[in-house]
């Protein structure tokens, strides 16, 4: 049955997922700018926002010196540094929000990298002779379906922290990220994301975290949107404690909420806060699941995390009979746009 639902045999790239990221390294490794940029701006929708989404979560760990901005818009933010980096992120290369982000910037002469598969954004690049990054579209010939671009973070991220270690903007990251990729076990992983799935069925998640770790909130969000279809929502400690959980109090939808926690990075009065607001919450008859991110450093917390989320979405995609692959509300909405 399950099989028969997963056309698309997402199963198999969630457990191939570590292998992206020495692919990733490879296809950047001679690939670099020169330039004293003062800000990195990601351009980018959906699944290819999320290297960059990841990439401003860990400079709050590694100290980065340089400004990261995310914009998952048309053009270019209205407020721009002296001296910005743009990297227009488009998995297909044919998004039109980000090929228009990539056409102001060279509008205004800025220092410009696309990344993507192909599409309009590598013609875009060949033309006017910028840095492009080609991304795989699978791991091997023999894989029958192409990645979805939210699948594919391991190629986009590893390509472009290359870039950026190749470029002086920020340290070389090569080994830390093949030892994350080793230590990384999607298997031991699913049968946790399968129980939570079972758990979530028929209900909404609420994915709360830590400011720190918001971007994992949102990461969950997106897979349960795009791979189970479900709608889903997501915040952060401590600003929730001062607005959304009292919109609790007359909660009628069948909300389960997801506390991400990391109990050794967390403020203690961070976890306090989860503790509390998990109680008041279970109070109010609403489910809560505590999800510990676990891992020896913040790269396998991060990724291993990742990995979870697309296990429940997953099977929460199963539990629904739906094949989680495909995206045609999202589909129909482009046609419609043309």
């Amino acid at each position: 049955m399950k099989k028969k639902i997963d056309k698309y045999d997402m199963k198999k790239v969630i457990m191939d997922f570590p292998k992206q990221f020495p692919i990733g390294l490879d296809v950047a490794k001679d690939i670099r700018i020169f330039g004293d940029f003062n800000q990195l701006i990601f351009c980018g929708m959906g699944g290819s926002a999320l290297p960059g989404t990841i990439l401003k979560m860990l400079q709050i760990f590694y100290g980065w010196p340089i400004n990261i901005r995310i914009h998952r818009s048309y053009g270019l933010p209205t407020r721009l540094s002296p001296r910005p980096l743009i990297f227009a992120v488009s998995y297909s290369g044919n998004t039109e929000e980000t090929t228009s982000s990539y056409q102001e910037a060279k509008e205004k002469n800025l220092s410009v990298i696309g990344i993507s598969t192909n599409g309009k954004l590598a013609e875009l690049c060949k033309k006017d002779k910028n840095l492009w990054v080609k991304l795989p579209t699978r791991l091997s010939a023999r894989q029958k379906a192409k990645i979805q671009p939210r699948q594919a973070v391991g190629f986009q991220f590893a390509s472009i922290v290359k870039l950026l270690s190749n470029s002086n903007i920020i340290k070389d990251l090569d080994e830390e990220i093949l030892d994350m990729s080793k230590f990384l076990k999607p298997k031991a992983l699913e049968k946790q994301g399968k129980e939570l799935a079972q758990k979530i069925k028929g209900k909404i998640p609420i994915i709360y975290t830590s400011d720190k770790y918001r971007a994992l909130a949102q990461i969950w969000k997106i897979n349960f949107n795009e791979n189970s279809k479900s709608p889903a929502f997501w915040n952060y400690f401590p600003e929730l404690n001062h607005n959304e959980m009292e919109g609790m109090v007359h909660a009628t939808t069948p909300f389960h909420a997801l506390i991400l926690r990391d109990k050794k990075l967390d403020h203690p009065r961070i976890l306090k806060r989860m503790t509390i607001t998990a109680e008041l919450l279970k109070e109010k008859g609403l489910k809560v699941s505590t999800i510990d991110i676990q891992g020896l450093n913040v790269l396998t917390k991060v990724f291993s995390n990742y990995l979870l989320a697309n296990w429940v979405s997953y099977y929460l995609a199963l539990e629904y009979e739906t094949d989680p692959s495909p995206v045609k509300t999202i589909e129909e909405f482009k046609k419609r746009l043309k």
